[in-house]
């Protein structure tokens, strides 16, 4: 199985009585600031042509500082679907991602046009985003047709992208696609703290906030020793807690927790924020001031809990900015169908992303027009050419015919902890997976 690409500390990634809110100036001498993002970003120019599929014309180019490319079937018939790509890293160049495998031979051979923008920047910008898609449906429609219908897919940061766009540009769109999606927003950097914050705490070590550039080499590295020999194959005792505190706090109990710990555990420490801001912000964007952590499904504080909590460095995040702005927020009050995709295994964007967007959704009335399915995967964004089909097919079918596809519940306990959840939406099933998944 393919390791996630290490991200060397590039921006991306209720308290107890008596606990310390410490400043992270305090812990420890300040670090070196982080690199920033490029400041010039030049689009992959020798990068944009593609070859189109036979019975499809192909074009591409560049639209206010972002390439594009798009793909029509000679038999258009007469909708679109816009794919939102995931997170680039901070470098210059701009680069353009067809469709997934499977879902752009779907879209073709059914008749749809596709779409895609490179954004005009890169790092974690959700909002260069969303103007750059919306900007390049402006394009479309000018330059090839207004739609009848409009469909946004996007996998990781651009799942982010999705929910925004929904929100923010509601008559643009028809129905969403958002897989393995940043769905929880803001939280997702939460996530990365928590599980480095915890692991400082649990193995003693002086704490550190924010990253410094010496991370990897230093604190890490002790970390890394005193959770497992090695870590994360042969977990110590502290290194179980962690284990314990990460599952419950990006999902709880679920199946291929185990395999998605045994794959991320070293990466999670490479997505400890260099930069608080996640270079869109001047503020800190990942907060753990009022995080309760805990080491098991119970909800009374244990003695070892307590002092968990006691011990670990808090860090106050930054009231997010309103709207379209710094790395913005999903609300749930999205109008249309939204499908979503993610896999239980993923620790780089957790499966507590589709909880946090569940409940979203259930604190503003939206939750009957969200779908959301578990599949069987470990690595991020591991869907296989079948589930986009399925995924899309029933979206569509959706949006066209009213009927609302099946989902998974992915807001009640007992059914996430099954060991069969997930097996319902995955095609295949996966070699590693030794689950039984015939159906009942």
């Amino acid at each position: 199985m393919p390791r996630p690409t290490r991200l060397l500390l590039t921006p991306l990634a209720l308290a107890l009585a008596g606990t310390v809110l410490v400043s992270p100036a305090s812990a420890h001498t300040p670090p070196e600031p982080p690199a920033p993002p490029a400041d010039d970003y030049v689009v992959d120019e020798e990068g944009l042509p593609f070859e189109p599929l036979p019975g499809a014309i192909a074009s591409w180019g560049v639209l206010d500082d972002a390439g594009y490319r798009i793909e029509v079937p000679a038999q258009w018939n007469g909708d679109l679907l816009v794919w939102a790509h995931g997170y680039r890293g901070t470098g210059p160049e701009l680069t353009v991602d067809n469709p997934p495998a499977g879902l752009r031979e779907q879209l073709i051979a059914e008749g749809y046009a596709w779409t895609a923008s490179s954004y005009d920047a890169n790092g974690y910008d959700v909002v260069s985003g969303v103007r750059s898609t919306q900007e390049l449906v402006d394009f479309f429609d000018e330059t090839v047709g207004v739609p009848e219908r409009r469909y946004l897919a996007g996998a990781s940061m651009g799942g982010h992208v999705t929910g925004v766009s929904i929100e923010q540009f509601p008559d643009t769109w028809d129905g969403a696609l958002p897989v393995c999606g940043v769905m929880g927003d803001r939280r997702l950097f939460d996530t990365f703290l928590d599980y480095n914050l915890a692991a400082q705490a649990l193995t003693g070590v002086e704490p550190v906030y924010p990253a410094p550039r010496d991370y990897l080499d230093t604190t890490a590295l002790t970390v890394e020793a005193a959770l497992g020999t090695p870590y994360p194959g042969q977990l110590t005792p502290v290194g179980e807690q962690l284990a314990a505190l990460t599952e419950l706090r990006t999902g709880g109990e679920r199946p291929l927790f185990e395999a998605g710990f045994d794959e991320f555990a070293e990466f999670l420490f490479t997505v400890f924020p260099a930069d608080p801001g996640q270079g869109e912000e001047a503020g800190t964007v990942g907060g753990n001031a009022d995080t309760v952590y805990q080491l098991d499904a119970d909800p009374a504080v244990s003695p070892a809990e307590q002092q968990l909590n006691a011990d670990v460095l808090r860090v106050e995040a930054t009231p997010a900015p309103e709207g379209l702005a710094g790395v913005p927020t999903i609300d749930g009050t999205f109008e249309i169908p939204v499908l979503t995709m993610h896999d239980l295994g993923d620790l780089f964007v957790p499966f507590s992303m589709e909880q946090d967007y569940a409940r979203d959704a259930v604190l503003h009335g939206t939750r009957d027009l969200l779908v959301q399915r578990a599949v069987r995967g470990v690595a991020h964004c591991d869907f296989s050419a079948e589930e986009y089909q399925q995924a899309f097919g029933d979206l569509v079918t959706w949006v066209e015919q009213g009927v609302r596809p099946e989902g998974d519940d992915v807001l009640d306990p007992a059914a996430v902890a099954d060991p069969r959840f997930g097996c319902r939406f995955t095609v295949p099933q996966r070699a590693f997976d030794t689950q039984d998944c015939t159906p009942v």
